[in-house]
């Protein structure tokens, strides 16, 4: 099943300007709980498949969506809505090197989860993970091609 990328542009607010940080938000259905936030080179369509460039972020698609209501999150990653303006949004990554605060369209992001919705809704991701068959691979260390301990 594949799955849903879309273009955005974040405000990275600075302490006297805001600069513009192009980046794409990447669903993939095979890990359903998630969504990536591909900044630099992880935000070309090509480094997309194997993600060894330029920076990305997963966040819990369950997070997103409620900051879009509220503010929600609670260290490495925060999201609320302005209640100044109705389409901002606001994320804040915060890293051991450090941390960024963006500001971004509510109405893109808002746009995006109702397309990850129509592909895996809300409450059916746990259906999509193969928990039972990575159980009995772990426990058999590995699967049958694995070499044993």
């Amino acid at each position: 099943m594949p799955g849903h990328i879309s273009p955005i542009t974040l405000q990275l607010v600075g302490p006297q300007s805001w600069t513009e940080v192009p980046a794409l938000l990447c669903y993939d259905p095979a890990d359903p709980f998630a969504v990536r936030i591909a900044f630099g080179d992880a935000g070309e369509p090509d480094a997309t498949a194997d993600g060894d460039d330029g920076i990305s972020w997963l966040v819990s698609r369950e997070l997103l969506q409620a900051g879009l209501e509220h503010p929600t999150g609670d260290g490495d990653v925060r999201v609320w809505p302005a209640h100044a303006t109705a389409d901002l949004l606001f994320l804040h990554l915060r890293a051991p090197s450090g941390e960024a605060l963006f500001e971004l369209s509510r109405g893109t992001v808002a746009a995006f989860l109702r397309h990850t919705e129509t592909l895996v809704p809300s409450g059916s991701e746990s259906g999509l993970l193969h928990l039972d068959q990575e159980l009995d691979a772990l426990l058999s260390n590995g699967g049958p091609d694995s070499p044993g301990r």
